[in-house]
C-alpha cells in the first residue's frame, strides 16, 4: 500500500488532540485524527456501575510496570475523546498564582514561562467550545475574568444547605464550573462514566464530530501510532508508522502533534529514539519522560446513619479558602471539591470481601468530597519504555504534608458538618488521573522539552499538546488548561506554519 501524505497528522483525541483537531478544521490543511480506540457506543452499559467499575468495560486491559516492575491496570481509557469521555468535567482555570513560583510545604512549584495573560483569551473561548457552567466572583482565589458562558448548576437541596453551613463556618463555597450540554438530565452516573446522551462535555461531542463534518478532517480509529520517523538529519518528522487493521502503514505529515496524555506521549517519543535522538525523539535535554505529576487526591466521604442522602446529582461545590495557604500556615494546601454519587459497587472495588448490601446501605448515606493538593515536580518520577516498549511507571507522591493537613480539615469541616464517620481512600504512587508534566515546555532547550507554542525545540514540525507540557500540576483539575493551550497553539500553526491567519472568533 502506498504512504497516505497528509498537511497535518494528530495523535491522539482527548482534550488535547481533539480540541486541535477542531480549531484546525477551518482551515485548507488536509487534517488526519489517529485514534488507538474507537468511539464509545451509546448503550445501557453507560450507566452501569457494574459494567463501568466492576467489569471495567471500558478501562483499557493495559498493563503497566510500576517502580518494582510489578505490573498494575492504569486507570485510563483508548477511545475518541480519550479520557475526557470518563472525566467528571470539571473545566477550571489555573489561579493566577499557578503560573509564578510558589513555596509550598516540601519544595517550590515553579513558574511558567507563560503568564495568566497569556492564557486568558484562550480561557475564554475554551469556556465557550465546552460549554463550561459557573459564577464569576464567588471564589476568593479566582483571576480576573469575564462571566461564564452559562450560569452554575444550581445546588441540590441538601447540598444547597451544606453550602449555606459552610459560609455560616466563614469558608466560601463557590460552584464547580462543569462543562454539561444541552440534555443533560444531571444524574448520577457521571463521574467517571461516559454519558449516554452525549450531554457532558467531552472531546468527543464538542470537537471531534464537529471536525468530521469537514471535508479535510479524517479520523482513523483502531489505529495504533507505533513510531515518529525523522528525516536524516532528525530536524524534521517526516512519517509516523501506525498499525492499523492488522498491518503496518506509514503515514507521511508536514506537521505532527502528539496528544496522547502525559504518559503516552513522553512513550511514543521515547520508542522513536534513533541515531539522531538516541535518548528518545526530542530529548536532547533528558526530560522526556521526566518529572510525571499526579495530583495528591483522597476521596472522603462524611456518613451520618441516621441522614440518607436524596441527592442525586451531588458535584456542584468546591471550596478554595486553602488553596494559596492553609489556616495555620502560609503554605498551600489545595481544593476540596464535591464529587459524584459513589455507588455501592464502586466502593466493593476497594474491599470486595463486604457483601454489596452493606455498601449499598451505607453510600446511601453519605456524601462524597475530594480534597486535591498539587504535586511537585521532580526528575526521578518519570516515565520509561523497556525494551519491549512497555511502559513502566516509578512514582512517588511528593507534597505530603500539605496533602495531609488538606485532608485533616477536610475531616474537621465534614465532622463540624455533622457527619459521624469520615472515609478516605487515594490511589497514591498508581495515581493516573490528571497526569501531566511529562514533556515539559520553557525557554531554555536545555531545561524544558518544548517551547512556549509546545513544538520540541529539536524538531522543528513536531509538537506535543496534551498536560505533558505542564511545569507544574498547580491544585485544579488541568483540562481546560490544556484546551487553552491547543486552540493558543492552533493559532500559532495557523499564522506561522500554515500561514492561513486567525480566524473569526
Amino acid at each position: 500500500m502506498p504512504n497516505e501524505r497528509y498537511d497535518v497528522v494528530i495523535i491522539g483525541s482527548g482534550a488535547g488532540g481533539g480540541t486541535m483537531a477542531h480549531a484546525l478544521a477551518d482551515t485548507p490543511a488536509r487534517v488526519l485524527v489517529l485514534e488507538r480506540g474507537d468511539f464509545v457506543p451509546q448503550e445501557a452499559e453507560n450507566w452501569s456501575p457494574e459494567a463501568v467499575w466492576k467489569h471495567l468495560r471500558y478501562q483499557t486491559g493495559e498493563r503497566w510496570l510500576d517502580d518494582q516492575g510489578q505490573e498494575f491496570r492504569p486507570y485510563t481509557h483508548y477511545n475518541i475523546g480519550g479520557n475526557t469521555k470518563f472525566w467528571g468535567a470539571v473545566l477550571y482555570r489555573l489561579r493566577r498564582e499557578d503560573f509564578e513560583a510558589l513555596e509550598h510545604m516540601d519544595g517550590v512549584s515553579p513558574a511558567w514561562p507563560i503568564d495568566y495573560d497569556a492564557l486568558e483569551p484562550y480561557y475564554e473561548r475554551a469556556e465557550r467550545l465546552y460549554d463550561v457552567h459557573g459564577e464569576a466572583g464567588t471564589d476568593p482565589t479566582e483571576p480576573r475574568r469575564s462571566a461564564f458562558p452559562h450560569p452554575p448548576v444550581p445546588h441540590a437541596e441538601l447540598m444547597a444547605a451544606i453550602v449555606a453551613q459552610l459560609r455560616s463556618f466563614g469558608l466560601h463555597p463557590s460552584p464547580l464550573p462543569l462543562g454539561l450540554r444541552d440534555g443533560c438530565i444531571l444524574c448520577d452516573t457521571c463521574n467517571s462514566f461516559p454519558c449516554k446522551l452525549h450531554a457532558k462535555s467531552d472531546a468527543d461531542v464538542c470537537c471531534v464530530r464537529p471536525a468530521l463534518e469537514r471535508p479535510n478532517v479524517e479520523l482513523w480509529a483502531n489505529t495504533l501510532a507505533k513510531r515518529l520517523i525523522t528525516n536524516a538529519d532528525g530536524t524534521r518528522v517526516e512519517a509516523v508508522d501506525v498499525e492499523r487493521n492488522g498491518t503496518t502503514i506509514r503515514v507521511e505529515s508536514s506537521l505532527v502533534v502528539v496528544s496522547c496524555g502525559a504518559v503516552n506521549s513522553a512513550a511514543l517519543l521515547l520508542r522513536s529514539a534513533s541515531d539522531r535522538h538516541p535518548n528518545g525523539l526530542g530529548n536532547s535535554s533528558g526530560l522526556v519522560g521526566r518529572r510525571y505529576m499526579a495530583h495528591l487526591a483522597t476521596m472522603m466521604q462524611g456518613f451520618h446513619p441516621f441522614r440518607k442522602n436524596p441527592t442525586v446529582f451531588q458535584k456542584t461545590v468546591a471550596i478554595n479558602d486553602f488553596y494559596l495557604r492553609g489556616p495555620h500556615t502560609r503554605y498551600p494546601l489545595g481544593q476540596i471539591q464535591s464529587q459524584g454519587r459513589t455507588h455501592g459497587v464502586m466502593a466493593q472495588t476497594v474491599v470486595p470481601q463486604v457483601p454489596l448490601s452493606m455498601y449499598e446501605w451505607w453510600v446511601a448515606r453519605g456524601v462524597d468530597w475530594l480534597a486535591m493538593s498539587e504535586d511537585l515536580p521532580d526528575a526521578r518520577n518519570r516515565i520509561l519504555v523497556d525494551a519491549s516498549g512497555r511502559i513502566q511507571m516509578i512514582y512517588r507522591p511528593n507534597n505530603l504534608r500539605a496533602h495531609r493537613t488538606l485532608v485533616k480539615e477536610t475531616r474537621r469541616i465534614l465532622r463540624r458538618l455533622g457527619f459521624w464517620v469520615v472515609m478516605t481512600h487515594s490511589h497514591g504512587s498508581k495515581n493516573t488521573t490528571h497526569q501531566c508534566g511529562t514533556v515539559v515546555f520553557g525557554t531554555d532547550p536545555r531545561e524544558s522539552v518544548l517551547d512556549t507554542y509546545c513544538r520540541s525545540h529539536d524538531v522543528e514540525n513536531l509538537f506535543v499538546v496534551d498536560a505533558s507540557f505542564f511545569p507544574s500540576s498547580a491544585a485544579v483539575n488541568p483540562a481546560l488548561t490544556i484546551v487553552a493551550q491547543a486552540l493558543r497553539v492552533a493559532d500559532h500553526i495557523r499564522t506561522v506554519d500554515l500561514k492561513l491567519g486567525l480566524p473569526k472568533t
